[in-house]
């Protein structure tokens, strides 16, 4: 489970967000290479494992330029983090956009569910700026995350705890959060691009299980995941993993 508990930084002044909130429903059991499943709210890739194994995960993904359309308040969100595939606790971070009046607002947070997100204050966040996230566990249910915006060479890096953290499964991912407790509304974000391919910032997206350090494509139980409405319609999907299993896109539709 994600809860973002957002203020705004963006193109103009710091205004209140209201609370968003995301409740993966994601269909498992599937672990093949190829396997995918289908979630109302996460695209991407994950990669699931035994509980206490999946000890870090390093992302990399391009902002995306998102289009808005007056008169409709549309959202989304792209993190990396551990946790939250099989389970109720998340460790995470990334940057979520917002179209409001025909224009969108960008911001980066971090969360250490269930405590609430925390907006970074004075992380300026642009479309095409590559960003860079990692989240570790440092032991004793306490986690390291690291975001950085290596385009503007900002960085912002924090600990927290989270006491019943499973340590189950690594993320990449794109999403539309809950607010005002029903699913947003996903944002026309085009197409969104995510690891080393795509950015050049090396070793995403990768993960370490079991002590093994590598990218997403290099574990069996890597999941695709398919964003999908009530009615089953795709809202955004993934391509297939690069030859080197460290990147993708997602598109929009």
């Amino acid at each position: 489970m994600l809860i973002l508990t957002l203020i705004a930084l963006a193109f103009a002044p710091l205004a209140v967000k209201p609370i968003l909130i995301s409740h993966p429903m994601i269909k498992q059991g599937l672990t093949s290479l190829s396997s995918s499943v289908s979630s109302l709210n996460w695209a991407g890739y994950a990669v699931p494992a035994e509980k206490g194994t999946v000890t870090s995960v390093a992302g990399s993904f391009i902002v995306p330029s998102v289009t808005c359309t007056t008169g409709q308040t549309t959202y989304v969100a792209l993190w990396t983090g551990l946790d939250g595939y099989n389970d109720t606790t998340v460790e995470q971070a990334g940057i979520a956009v917002e179209c409001e009046n025909g224009k969108p607002i960008y911001w980066a947070w971090y969360e250490f569910y269930p405590s609430p997100s925390v907006t970074i204050k004075g992380f300026t966040v642009n479309p095409g700026d590559d960003i860079y996230v990692n989240v570790t566990y440092l032991g004793h249910g306490k986690f390291q995350v690291t975001i950085k915006d290596v385009t503007k060479s900002e960085a912002y890096s924090t600990t927290g705890r989270v006491s019943k953290a499973e340590l189950s499964s690594a993320e990449c991912i794109l999403e539309r959060p809950v607010v005002n407790g029903q699913l947003s509304s996903l944002a026309n974000f085009g197409t969104a691009y995510y690891g080393q391919d795509y950015t050049s910032i090396l070793d995403t997206c990768y993960a370490t299980v079991s002590g093994v350090t590598g990218p997403f494509g290099l574990f069996p139980s890597v999941v695709s995941i398919i964003m999908v409405n009530n009615s089953g319609e795709t809202l955004a999907y993934p391509s297939s993993l690069t030859s080197d299993g460290s990147s993708f896109t997602v598109t929009y539709g």
